[in-house]
């Protein structure tokens, strides 16, 4: 199994507001676990948190994403603008022993 961690930092302000549109875009995405926010450490981070069970299905998942130009437009009407959210981003993919 693996974990994905999309974390990104947000400008101030706007932690909360990327958490709650991350919760609300990936709803019905089978693979989404939950949104984190921090209690400690580095301000203003939100984690969007994924679990897969492979790295070729990760890999898979993004191009079933494309697959379906419906749902790609709806999920890019809801994620409009959300670049103005934060500073900057990274992913740590970890293996479940």
């Amino acid at each position: 199994m693996i974990i994905v961690h999309d974390i990104f930092i947000c400008k101030p302000g706007n932690a909360s507001k990327l958490a709650k549109l991350f919760k609300e875009v990936m709803a019905d995405n089978k693979e989404f676990v939950d949104v984190l926010t921090d209690m400690t450490g580095q301000y203003n981070k939100v984690v969007m948190v994924s679990k897969f069970d492979s790295l070729s299905a990760f890999d898979k998942s993004w191009e079933e994403m494309g697959k379906d130009p419906e749902k790609t437009k709806k999920m890019q009407e809801k994620m409009a603008g959300y670049t103005d959210m934060y500073l900057t981003g990274s992913r740590e993919i970890y293996r479940v022993w």
